[in-house]
């Protein structure tokens, strides 16, 4: 059985994964799909409800009132839904494929504070505590698979997929692959393909 690897590129609870074969310096396509991580809960309880807890925003149409507690636990209540959504999106898609998938590459994450807390406080990292949050369910899903995750930076990740081709053009194979992907087939997919193509040589 072919190995096979995930791209993944992130967006607020959804996240696009990319799945492809690479042999020999060939890429292949094998999946291009969207999953969402969590379904009718607040998908920025960081960055929105933990926000307006502190006073932030509050002039804005879509806020309400919540409380700081309150705020935490939403947090705690998206978080866990995550971890449940990641697992059986990336469970079912192991199912679903021909081939064995071994890594799967995620966005590196920035640190942030240790507690949920701390985190809303930060004006910083409540900003990208919600990424984080689903991109750390996603891998902790990856590894109950037994899956190796590799976490690549966007800056860095096409010229590291083009050293995987052998200097291939990079745009030029991901337009085959948005081809044979079929609409549609936009930066995100891109960018999850391109991070795929360079977890090939970790």
């Amino acid at each position: 059985m072919k190995a096979a690897i995930v791209g993944v590129a992130e967006h607020g609870n959804s996240a696009e994964l990319v799945t492809v074969v690479v042999e020999g310096g060939e890429a292949t396509l094998l999946d291009r799909r969207r999953v969402d991580l969590t379904e009718n809960l607040p998908t920025h309880p960081y960055h929105h409800e933990g926000a307006w807890a502190l006073g932030r925003y509050r002039d804005s149409d879509w806020s309400r009132d919540i409380t700081l507690d309150e705020a935490i636990a939403l947090v705690e209540e998206v978080t866990a839904a995550a971890a449940e959504g990641a697992a059986s999106s990336l469970q079912a898609l192991a199912s679903e494929l021909p081939a064995k998938i071994v890594r799967i590459a995620i966005r590196v994450c920035a640190e942030l504070p240790d507690s949920i807390e701390e985190r809303i406080r930060d004006n910083g990292a409540q900003t990208m505590a919600d990424s984080i949050m689903y991109r750390r369910a996603l891998a902790d899903a990856a590894n109950a698979l037994g899956w190796t995750v590799v976490w690549y930076d966007k800056k860095q990740v096409l010229e590291e997929a083009a050293a995987v081709l052998g200097g291939d053009d990079v745009d030029a194979v991901l337009k085959v692959m948005g081809k044979a992907a079929g609409t549609p087939w936009q930066t995100r997919h891109k960018l999850a393909a391109a991070a795929a193509l360079a977890a090939a040589a970790s």
